[in-house]
């Protein structure tokens, strides 16, 4: 137990090869962190997604490579079958190469060691789109960051955290925001705590964070609350539209690797 009130809970995950590569679970303790779309039909046209297919937000974690927005929607790894490799799984993603996932357990932190092979040069962009279940009084915190960029808004530029940090209650909004150079988060919900971070290989730094505060705000026809907190490489969302310096790039050596670490925690009941 710590000083502060806060213990460190075991936390563990599971994940679909099959499809995508797909989060499905990720608990600490008796909580399961992860959103699920609670309607079937939802669920069960995920089951069935192909190469090429519209986005179907199922909830859970997707891995969104080598591009989030933009063509394929999402990425062109969430909707093809993993296949075992060392000791993990991998994706083939066509024009873009080899992307290989690792899951480590060690003393209660889960490790996701990732590494992309291609040819040399190759730009990539790669979110961890981790929708997860949380209520209205739950805040999202960083340190060091000090701007978000908004998307889809004439004034993407804005003081961090502008409101951005607290996710509820649902106010029927629906914003998607870039934290530049951000590289861990803490996400707080009542008495359990889950923590990210994570890092690149030598090199530029091309952290951040994806932020998607969906308060009820998406989609227009039927809206639904979802938080998605999506560590990330690169710095902005779509791979056709970024700049040199905005996106990941694959080394003299036609690699890329980067590292996410996860753990839980649990505040302690105080005594009377």
């Amino acid at each position: 137990m710590t000083d502060d009130g806060w213990r460190p809970v075991q936390l563990s995950c599971r994940t679909d090869a099959r499809h995508g590569g797909r989060w499905t679970s990720l608990v600490g303790a008796d909580r399961e962190w992860l959103w699920s779309n609670p309607d079937p039909r939802v669920q069960r046209e995920r089951e069935v997604v192909r190469p090429g297919g519209a986005f179907v937000d199922a909830g859970g974690g997707e891995e969104c490579f080598p591009t989030i927005r933009g063509a394929p929607d999402h990425g062109d790894a969430w909707t093809r079958a993993w296949t075992p490799a060392n000791d993990g799984d991998a994706v083939e993603v066509p024009g873009t190469g080899r992307l290989e996932r690792a899951v480590s357990d060690g003393e209660g932190t889960l490790r996701v060691d990732y590494t992309v092979t291609g040819v040399p040069g190759t730009a990539i962009l790669h979110a961890v789109h981790l929708l997860l279940d949380l209520g209205p009084s739950a805040r999202v915190h960083t340190r060091g960051v000090r701007e978000a960029v908004v998307l889809d808004v004439a004034d993407p530029r804005r003081p961090w955290p502008s409101g951005l940090d607290r996710l509820g209650p649902d106010d029927g909004s629906a914003i998607c925001a870039v934290l530049p150079g951000c590289h861990a988060v803490t996400v707080v919900d009542g008495a359990d705590a889950l923590r990210l971070r994570w890092s690149a290989g030598p090199g530029p730094n091309p952290c951040s964070l994806l932020l998607w505060r969906n308060l009820g705000g998406w989609p227009p026809s039927a809206p639904y609350r979802s938080i998605g907190i999506e560590p990330m490489m690169g710095r902005t969302a779509d791979l056709s539209t970024a700049a040199p310096r905005e996106a990941a790039r694959l080394g003299t050596d036609g690699r890329f690797s980067w590292t996410l670490e996860l753990s839980a925690s649990r505040r302690s009941r105080r005594r009377r």
